[in-house]
């Protein structure tokens, strides 16, 4: 059974600016602080690893070349020897951490990036990412857009876990998502916090509490919690000096590096921040009473929900670059699901079929029918 209480913590630490492993050193330093202050479930903004692109419309296009090769160098991938520190670290502070992060495409050919989560569990396990469905607006020049298959969710001792990467807070679908997959505590990544001069194309550093009257990641937060009746953990990036080792005056021109981490319950309530301008280990305590208080009055995954009014397809396919687009094999990503239905595993195509059992010598009949025994 989960656990009936918890501590969640938003790390909001200044990284150390396009340096992946000394950043990686600090995020080590701070988990074990988290676990010396009992936290369960740790989170690192968005990017943390090794800081958000402030500089992605500040210079010219050589320049922004020039930074991007570097942002390569410094982004994780799924194997990288650089988190083995950081895995040996989780593991002996017995902490769930989501570490923000850049992440370099691991495809043979490839090296974009991917604006990611990586989720590590209590023995320092990389458990799953998620990639950022659709970069924000300048986001586009530097991250590629996630697969389909990335939006999940993963069971722990704690609970249900999943997360968004900044705007995706606000995606109606793709939060849907998460709620029908039975997510019960939610990690939201921001690059910092702002004001906002009528709308979100004129953004400006959050300077005090009075950028909450305009801010849009303080009512995000919250309504996300209550909508899903989710715990919501919202680890925001801070940036004391902009203008690190390695950049010129200006050059990290578009600068929301406020921090503004915020820990929230299932009824929208804000338990912990919104903190600005300051480093902090951001925690808070909850009991699992306090999401069964707000389901029985509004559980929309059961009774304040109308399916037969309103429905939704999830496609979680990992998108290839070679399909068979004659078979329908394993290269084929064109699998929807539809929220009612099982959220496992998709029911595997003929073809795959076919495939396993003239790998094995086996009858299709039983392969098919071992299939279909794991399917319903």
């Amino acid at each position: 059974m989960p656990a009936e209480s918890f501590t969640l913590a938003a790390a909001q630490v200044q990284p150390v600016y396009h340096d992946k492993e000394a950043t990686l050193e600090k995020a080590c330093r701070y988990v074990e602080r988290a676990a010396s202050e009992g936290v369960d479930l740790l989170a690192f903004p968005e990017t943390f690893v090794p800081g958000y692109p402030y500089w992605r419309r500040a210079v010219s296009i050589p320049r922004w070349t020039e930074l991007m090769v570097d942002l390569q160098k410094e982004s994780l991938t799924l194997d990288d020897p650089a988190l083995d520190p950081l895995r040996e670290t989780i593991a002996e502070a017995n902490v769930h951490v989501c570490l923000g992060a850049t992440e370099r495409s691991g495809r043979r050919g490839s090296e974009t990036l991917y604006n990611s989560m990586f989720w590590f569990d209590r023995d320092g396990r990389l458990v799953r990412v998620h990639r950022k469905l659709m970069p924000t607006h300048g986001e586009r020049t530097i991250w590629g857009r996630g697969d389909p298959s990335t939006l999940a969710v993963h069971d722990s001792d704690l609970g249900t876990l999943g997360g968004l990467v900044c705007y995706e807070n606000h995606m109606t679908l793709p939060k849907a998502a998460l709620c029908a997959m039975g997510e019960e505590i939610h990690t939201a990544v921001w690059p910092g916090y702002w004001t906002q001069d009528g709308h979100p194309g004129a953004k400006s550093r959050a300077e005090d509490a009075a950028a909450s009257d305009t801010c849009d990641i303080y009512p995000a937060v919250r309504q996300y919690a209550f909508e899903t009746q989710s715990f919501v953990l919202s680890s925001s990036l801070y940036l004391g000096d902009m203008n690190p080792p390695g950049f010129e005056d200006g050059e990290l021109g578009y600068d929301l590096a406020a921090g503004g981490s915020m820990l929230v319950n299932p009824a929208g309530v804000v338990k912990a921040g919104p903190v600005l301008n300051e480093e902090a280990l951001l925690t808070a305590e909850f009991e699992r009473d306090e999401r069964r208080a707000v389901k029985a009055y509004f559980d929309a995954m059961g009774h304040y929900t109308r399916w037969d009014a309103v429905n939704l397809e999830v496609n979680d396919a990992t998108y290839e670059p070679v399909h068979d687009h004659h078979g329908g094999g394993a290269g084929d990503a064109r699998r929807v699901r539809r929220v009612g239905d099982s959220l496992g595993p998709s029911r595997p195509e003929p073809a795959d079929l076919e495939a396993i059992a003239e790998e094995h010598d086996l009858p299709y009949e039983a392969v098919e029918a071992v299939a279909e025994s794991l399917a319903d």
